[in-house]
């Protein structure tokens, strides 16, 4: 067995405390980031590789990584989704994709939005997207690995990853497995969000994984009648939380039922935000920087 192969071993059972630990692996030299990623697909070619994340659920993390790839894409990007979050994915349903993944010799192929998007997910590859996926940690981090590495992606400018929330093992098998270049922390406007931010932070901190910048989500709604901005979950903290961790501040994107409306009904590539096409302008700067 190769030095790579033992030190591979190690690091999947790995529980990053070194004090009880005798193994010598390269998470001795102050950092618990292995770089062993999984190889991309022999026919794939994969420029930049965005992670979106966020501290806990409902924060609307999965309709900000369609957006942005849809943004991206209008800027004259390829793009693709790969989402992560494999007990719970919807961005098949904000795209209106229904058909199932089909494969060949060469791997399995994602399935193209109208406007040109490559998605892989789950519900693509089940045979009824209603059935729930009962799966423990490992099998749910290997499947996140096939994705990368058994998909045909072809050439893509940049690929958006929809993590599931919180910091277990799908998230830590991402930052292991895949070339992040840089990950996008999702939250909305409560009391608590300084300390979920925090943890989701860290973790990239702790991972090596360069942190971009953070989105706030439904950050405020416009009254269709006198045109006023609402905080409906009261004054935002947001400049207090991107101040406290050093990280940059991507957007605030309101309250829209008509983007709700269009995820629902399977045509997020129809909408036109303003909102959502500057924060796409922040975070192309943040990743080229």
């Amino acid at each position: 067995m190769s030095d790579n192969q033992k030190e591979k071993e190690v690091i999947e059972e790995c529980t990053h405390d070194c004090s009880n630990c005798s193994a010598n692996c390269s998470s001795r030299e102050g950092s618990v980031t292995i770089q062993l990623h999984e190889s991309l697909n022999d026919f794939s070619k994969v420029n930049k590789v965005i992670g979106i994340v966020s501290g806990k659920g409902g924060v609307g993390k999965s309709i900000v990584t369609s957006l942005m790839s849809v943004m991206f894409s209008r800027k004259g990007y390829k793009t693709a989704i790969l989402d992560a979050d494999i007990t719970g994915p919807s961005i098949p349903k904000a795209f209106g994709l229904n058909e199932r993944a089909m494969g060949s010799e060469k791997g399995i192929y994602p399935v193209v939005t109208e406007g040109g998007i490559e998605v892989m997910s789950i519900n693509l590859l089940l045979e009824n997207a209603g059935d729930p996926v009962v799966w423990r940690g490992p099998v749910l981090a290997g499947t996140v690995k096939q994705f990368w590495s058994d998909v045909v992606w072809g050439d893509v400018d940049y690929m958006f990853v929809d993590m599931p929330p919180g910091t277990g093992d799908v998230p830590l098998t991402v930052y292991q497995s895949l070339p992040i270049d840089g990950i996008v922390v999702v939250t909305s406007p409560q009391e608590l969000v300084s300390m979920i931010v925090g943890k989701a932070v860290k973790m990239a901190k702790l991972m090596n994984i360069p942190i971009l910048g953070v989105v706030e989500n439904m950050s405020y709604f416009t009254c269709p009648d006198c045109g006023k901005k609402h905080y409906p979950f009261g004054e935002s903290k947001l400049e207090d939380v991107a101040k406290e961790y050093g990280i940059d501040i991507i957007a605030r994107l309101p309250i829209d039922p008509k983007n709700a409306k269009a995820c629902d009904e399977g045509k997020i590539e129809s909408i036109v935000n303003d909102e959502a096409k500057a924060a796409a302008e922040k975070l192309e700067q943040l990743i080229n920087k």
